[in-house]
């Protein structure tokens, strides 16, 4: 089975009558949980992008803290789940100020975590492709909030 273009899905649901459409969200957010948390977001969150942020940030600081720093081969895991868990919120957001915001606190947490960076080349690469990403998302902000972003960047 092919899948519909975007353009041909918007045609459709604008055809359909708003309980249908609602039917179809609901079936959409009970089988997959990254299209309820997607949801979620759309609804209850995007009007508050700061506390958003905040939650985020929280999140990410409770994983930081169960990085299990016995092995290195469990604390690089955990630290790849972290930045999965980061750039899946980042999406949801699609705003790349949010996006600037929770790459420089995740870099950050992993600078600040006690972790071998330089020693370890697979945890140095994870860090130095977050600074290339924050550096590319950050030319498409405003040139105050570049300034703003560019003083923290520095620190790392």
């Amino acid at each position: 089975m092919k899948a519909a273009s975007l353009k041909e899905l918007k045609t459709e649901l604008q055809t359909l009558p708003l309980a249908t459409v609602l039917d179809l969200c609901m079936h959409l957010a009970k089988y997959k949980k990254e299209n309820k948390e997607l949801l979620t977001y759309l609804l209850f969150e995007a009007h508050d992008e700061e506390y958003y942020i905040k939650e985020v940030k929280e999140l990410i600081d409770e994983q930081f803290e169960n990085i299990n720093k016995s092995s290195l081969f469990l604390a690089k895991k955990t630290v790849r789940k972290v930045l999965r868990t980061t750039n899946k919120f980042i999406k949801y957001s699609g705003l790349k100020q949010t996006e600037v915001e929770l790459l420089i606190y995740f870099c950050n947490k992993i600078k600040n975590s006690g972790l071998p960076l330089p020693d370890n080349t697979a945890l140095g690469n994870l860090y130095q492709r977050q600074i290339l990403k924050i550096n590319k998302a950050l030319k498409t902000l405003h040139e105050d909030l570049q300034y703003d972003f560019s003083e923290e960047i520095k620190l790392l």
